[in-house]
């Protein structure tokens, strides 16, 4: 798969200014594509767009198909007639700067039956037919999901693999009564991913109109109370009772002494491989209607992953154990061709791992922010980056640049300003200035780094099991200002597609 020199931004949608107190796909989206095409940036890095449970990570999703109900614009709902205005008159005064979860999710899900109600009341012949076709078309997945979430709605949230047995083992007759006396239930969560993927398709295909390519992100791990799991528990590690008896995590390093415990289902791959893969052709076929390009999450762990046994407190004690590697990433190349992919190959990373990301040419991962701790040979550093990766000032998984800066030991700090040969008074403009003029195919930076903010507006805390995932953009934000510094630091390195048009013509 080959790329153009492109510049991006990554900014997840629950991060835009919005009136229900999280961002969504309503207005404020597509003011964010107008801003990234007239600053002549072609990339949009979004977080996994799933249902997230508790602790609102996106990276710990009831079902790696669906979308999350959260993220539907209610002002859209009201351009169509599924809500009125006086449905919005006792709108909570919400914060926005900030994603209050527990109040938006009560305001979300109350206005979200109410448009499930006003559609079984006022739907049409075509509205009625658009969903009885997504629903058909999306079968294979979406009736798991929308009665795995009934039961957990049955069960006031209860994890799956605590329901009595008859529901873990998905007992037909027991399943099949569950479904009988609970369809309006059932239906409802299937509309709201209807609305979820009529509003989300919608929005991508603004963006490819505008140029704009939307890079999306498959976490290798699934959530254990899952869909997934509980409609396939085959494909994992669990005992007879429905209990991982392994699980994910990553072993003791320079920055953790007792590892990361992740606590994922770890995948029984030898199951996966006797289905042809048939699970994550799907995946990735579902990913690929989603979004353009995929970052693949720990990439790594497709090589060679870190099993803990579940019993565990820390991820300490575990051992290496090989992974599908080439066998997979085949099955998926003939099945869908070329892949899109972005690995991230972050962290300890093994010669194993680093010839399978060579086999299928796809672009590594370089951060910036980690440059600063040895010496000019730093493979973080942007004189050494190749031009067959994609190159950040920081994740969401780091510090903002500022933060970072302000944080970091002295000796970094200097060897920072020494490199950029910058006095650090502007050093988030100046890391995107380094990032984008290295040769790397691609250059990103998180929001919060072109507005240049600190500590205080970081995504998210990994090992931090609460509090995260909250930022948000401050309306008024995307001020001329702005885009015009954006628009130069495009022109000025080469990342415009249409100055390397006039160049290619020439």
């Amino acid at each position: 798969m080959s790329y153009k020199r492109s510049s991006g931004i990554l900014l997840h949608p629950t991060s835009l200014p919005g009136p229900d107190g999280i961002g969504d796909f309503g207005p404020e989206a597509y003011a964010w594509v107008d801003f990234l095409a007239k600053s002549n940036t072609h990339l949009w890095q979004v977080l996994p767009l799933g249902p997230t449970g508790y602790g609102d990570s996106p990276y710990q999703c009831f079902s790696a198909f669906a979308g999350n109900p959260y993220l539907i614009s209610t002002t859209l709902l009201l351009d169509q007639g599924l809500l009125e205005r006086t449905d919005l008159i006792d709108r909570p005064d919400f914060p926005s700067h900030q994603v209050d979860y527990g109040r938006v999710i009560e305001w979300k899900i109350q206005l979200l039956k109410r448009a499930y109600r006003n559609f079984k009341k006022k739907r049409n012949a075509t509205d009625k037919k658009s969903f009885l076709e997504f629903i058909d078309s999306e079968k294979w997945w979406l009736q798991d999901f929308a009665t795995f979430m009934a039961l957990k709605e049955a069960q006031n949230g209860a994890a799956w693999s605590t329901w009595q047995m008859p529901f873990r083992r998905r007992d037909k007759d027991t399943i099949d009564a569950f479904i009988e006396k609970n369809r309006s239930t059932i239906e409802m969560y299937s509309y709201w991913q209807f609305l979820f993927f009529e509003q989300w398709t919608n929005l991508k295909k603004y963006c490819n109109e505008n140029g704009i390519k939307i890079i999306g992100d498959i976490p290798i791990f699934i959530a254990a109370d899952s869909s997934d799991a509980w409609a396939h528990p085959e494909l994992f590690h669990f005992d007879d009772q429905f209990q991982p008896t392994v699980v994910a995590g990553v072993p003791p390093d320079y920055f953790s002494p007792t590892g990361q415990l992740w606590g994922n289902p770890l995948y029984r791959w030898s199951k996966h491989e006797e289905s042809s893969y048939s699970w994550w052709i799907d995946r990735f076929r579902a990913t690929l209607r989603m979004y353009d390009i995929i970052r693949l999450d720990h990439f790594r762990g497709f090589s060679g992953y870190w099993e803990v046994p579940a019993d565990k407190p820390t991820a300490e004690i575990g051992k290496w154990k090989k992974g599908p590697g080439r066998k997979l990433f085949d099955t998926l190349v003939k099945a869908l061709g070329d892949l899109p992919i972005l690995a991230e190959d972050l962290g300890v990373i093994t010669r194993d791992v680093v010839r399978l990301r060579e086999r299928y040419h796809f672009p590594s991962m370089k951060v910036f922010q980690f440059a600063f701790s040895t010496d000019a040979g730093d493979p973080f550093l942007p004189h050494n980056y190749p031009s067959n990766c994609v190159a950040y000032t920081g994740t969401h998984d780091n510090d903002t640049v500022l933060g970072w800066y302000l944080s970091a030991p002295e000796a970094e700090r200097d060897f920072c300003r020494r490199y950029m040969a910058r006095s650090g008074q502007d050093i988030s403009w100046d890391m995107i200035r380094q990032v984008w003029s290295s040769v790397s195919v691609f250059a990103i930076a998180p929001m919060q780094d072109l507005l240049g903010l600190g500590n205080e507006a970081r995504m998210n805390f990994p090992g931090k099991a609460s509090g995260n995932w909250g930022w948000r953009m401050l309306p008024g934000s995307l001020n001329e200002e702005l885009l015009g510094r954006l628009k130069e630091a495009n022109y000025l390195y080469l990342r415009d597609h249409a100055q390397r048009a006039d160049l290619a013509e020439t």
